[in-house]
């Protein structure tokens, strides 16, 4: 019973005392963010026939189905382009700023503002990675996802080493975005444009209130009672999202696999040659026909991806076996974006799985891209050809005072 009680405890201290997974949800929030970045991007010319006002599903259209579903959506405000056109460009803007790591708590609640408005706006644009960012996009906003790779972390880095030094800090930016912020969060709630489903209303208040709660309790200092009791509730958050998240992950797959055994075409392992021969699924038609003109290799396939399915929620309690079933998942993810033409699926299912990824290997992986970083900046700097500074030149040589011949 003591080793029970004691390994109990150990738990819970590190539950509560301890937001675990920290590259985990980075590379989360990085291959999110990045996922819809360039989504948006690629889109940039069609947004109108998508999300705005020149689209078939008209403003009206929409209107009535959120009428009747409570959705989220900013771009329900206002019918206007100019409206339609903010909200497009602070998606994007949000976007960049959480790859970036920019105040992420702020920036991933108007990324999830701006997933919302796009996607509830149009329902029926995009695919099965939209049903997942979607997801994803409100679970985010739960994580303390900058700890690592981002610049709140060299801006809490930089802090530190500041106070050691006994300098004063002062955060200037934050309070000003949880004013500007909450002006307009008191704004659209007094016009009732937040009526409807009060999840996400509820979430805004509630980061926003804990906010300006942690900014006026950060100032009695670290070691107090109440900042060591908002670090014990953003913990406990932390790690209930993360855990949220790979319960997502374990369900996607598992449904996916095992809807896919009640289908005739996956039990006779033909279900992988139809999407190749369809005009919309086939942007290389010729790498589809040499897929499939195997039939051996379409019923691997077939199976294949079954089993790995319905296999993989049950390898999380084996390292080895899920790893290998991990990178198989994501070869076969890069392979769906090639072959099949989903590359913004095939990335948000990517950055879901990549929430099992191991800490070592992740490591690694983060010093690969910093050698790499600065390998290119030293190649950059080499490449600048050095200008001759005839004073600078004059000072490092030694004047010569005697008789010349």
């Amino acid at each position: 019973m003591n080793r029970i009680s004691l390994s109990v405890s150990a738990a819970i201290a590190r539950v509560t005392g301890t937001a675990l997974g920290p590259y985990q949800t980075a590379v989360v929030r990085i291959g999110f963010s990045l996922t819809w970045l360039m989504f948006l991007l690629r889109e940039l010319p069609h947004r109108g026939e998508l999300y705005g006002p020149d689209g078939p599903w008209s403003w009206e259209l929409a209107r009535r189905l959120i009428d009747d579903n409570g959705a989220f959506t900013a771009l329900m405000w206002s019918d206007g382009r100019a409206w339609f056109e903010i909200v497009y460009a602070l998606s994007v803007l949000s976007s960049v700023l959480l790859l970036l790591g920019w105040r992420t708590r702020t920036t991933s609640v108007l990324f999830m503002v701006g997933v919302l408005s796009l996607q509830n706006r149009s329902v029926f644009m995009g695919d099965g990675g939209d049903n997942v960012l979607h997801l994803m996009s409100i679970y985010l906003v739960f994580t303390r996802c900058a700890q690592v790779w981002s610049l709140d972390a060299r801006r809490a880095r930089r802090e530190a080493a500041a106070r050691a030094r006994g300098e004063w800090v002062t955060d200037r930016i934050g309070p000003v975005l949880w004013v500007v912020l909450g002006f307009a969060l008191v704004t659209v709630t007094a016009a009732g444009r937040l009526d409807g489903d009060p999840t996400v209303p509820v979430i805004l208040w509630a980061v926003w209130t804990v906010q300006g709660l942690w900014w006026a309790v950060g100032r009695l200092g670290k070691s107090s009672e109440p900042r060591i009791l908002l670090d014990v509730v953003a913990n406990v958050l932390h790690n209930g999202a993360l855990f949220v998240i790979m319960a997502e992950a374990c369900l996607i797959y598992a449904t996916a696999g095992w809807y896919k055994i009640q289908g005739s075409r996956w039990q006779d392992g033909t279900a992988v040659y139809y999407p190749l021969h369809l005009d919309y699924f086939s942007p290389w038609p010729a790498l589809a026909e040499l897929l499939s003109s195997s039939g051996t290799m379409v019923t691997l396939v077939t199976y294949g991806t079954v089993i790995v399915q319905v296999a993989f929620p049950f390898t999380l309690f084996n390292r080895r076996v899920k790893n290998v079933l991990l990178a198989v998942m994501m070869l076969e993810h890069a392979v769906i974006a090639v072959v099949l033409g989903l590359p913004f699926f095939s990335l948000a299912m990517i950055a879901t799985d990549a929430v099992f990824l191991s800490t070592p290997f992740l490591r690694r992986l983060g010093g690969w891209a910093a050698r790499a970083r600065t390998g290119m900046i030293s190649r950059g700097a080499a490449a600048v050809p050095r200008q001759r500074d005839p004073d600078a030149a004059e000072e490092a040589e030694p004047r010569r005072v005697g008789f010349t011949a």
